[in-house]
């Protein structure tokens, strides 16, 4: 059995389905390149179609891989400055360490949070504790997996006020092609998850959801289809009719174009649609 993912990680692959691909209301665009010295730099931006408010970031990345040490700093328009600092599979073989601060001129305001993560055969455990001087919230998760099966607790504790504001669970089957996703989050909102790869250029998923005292279901069903080696197109819609549509092509070599369009099936002559462009280079 190799390691379970992170508790983050379970029913990804359905998320992925309804998530990547869409771009509703926004032009995007995502520059990356890695220098010589394997210095990596990320700058990716974004506008908002509805309010026009144009946001960005800037990130630097560098890793000692002899050392299991890696850096990474990033800078966005919100004048945020943040340090990640990581060591991985060096005091213990599957234990990485991440001390993770932020920092904003403007306000002065300070943030720093100590991560773990260790993972090994069967296995997935993750905490971290922030530095808030009124009291630090604890964040822990495990995972544990047999032969496909998994499950997972996940739980936060505010230390201020003595109580827990996360307590989630969840539950999930991984073979193959075919992925399950059960989860409890909080004891009110339930939720559920399907994936199938069906064939090879053939993905689909479905989503179901639920929170207890009302009698609202959510329920959306997703499909990616690849076309070939350089385009793919995706589709979904949800009991709320909903429709989401994607195209991704790749123009050439490090330069992709990711167009999309959400549209409201139920006022299809009133508007309110939104499109989305994305455009992502690697160098």
């Amino acid at each position: 059995m190799s390691t379970p993912p992170a508790y983050g990680d379970l029913g990804k692959s359905a998320r992925d389905i309804f998530s990547k691909g869409f771009g509703f209301g926004f032009a995007k665009l995502d520059v990356s390149t890695k220098t010589d010295a394997g210095v990596e730099f990320n700058i990716k931006g974004s506008s908002s179609n509805d309010s026009g408010k144009a946001d960005g970031s800037l990130e630097m990345k560098y890793a000692w891989t002899d050392y299991g040490l890696s850096m990474k700093e990033k800078w966005n328009t919100d004048n945020t400055l943040c340090c990640e600092v990581s060591v991985e599979n060096q005091i213990i073989e599957g234990l990485k360490l991440t001390f993770d601060t932020s920092f904003a001129p403007n306000t002065g305001k300070k943030t720093g949070q100590i991560k773990s993560g260790y993972k090994r055969d069967y296995l997935n455990l993750n905490a971290d504790v922030d530095f808030e001087f009124a009291g630090p919230t604890f964040n822990g998760a495990a995972v544990i997996g047999y032969e496909g099966w998994l499950a997972g607790y996940q739980f936060a504790f505010d230390s201020s006020k003595s109580k827990l504001t996360k307590n989630n669970f969840a539950l999930g089957y991984k073979s193959g092609d075919f992925h399950m996703h059960a989860s409890v989050n909080d004891g009110a909102d339930f939720g559920g998850s399907i994936y199938q790869r069906v064939s090879d250029n053939l993905e689909a998923a479905f989503n179901l959801g639920w929170t207890s005292g009302t009698n609202a279901t959510r329920f959306a069903a997703g499909a990616k289809y690849t076309v070939d080696k350089d385009s793919s197109c995706s589709a979904k819609v949800s009991n709320t009719s909903q429709i989401g549509l994607g195209y991704s092509h790749n123009l050439r070599d490090g330069v992709k174009l990711t167009l999309s369009t959400l549209i409201d099936g139920k006022n299809l002559n009133q508007g309110g649609h939104k499109i989305g462009l994305g455009l992502d280079l690697k160098a």
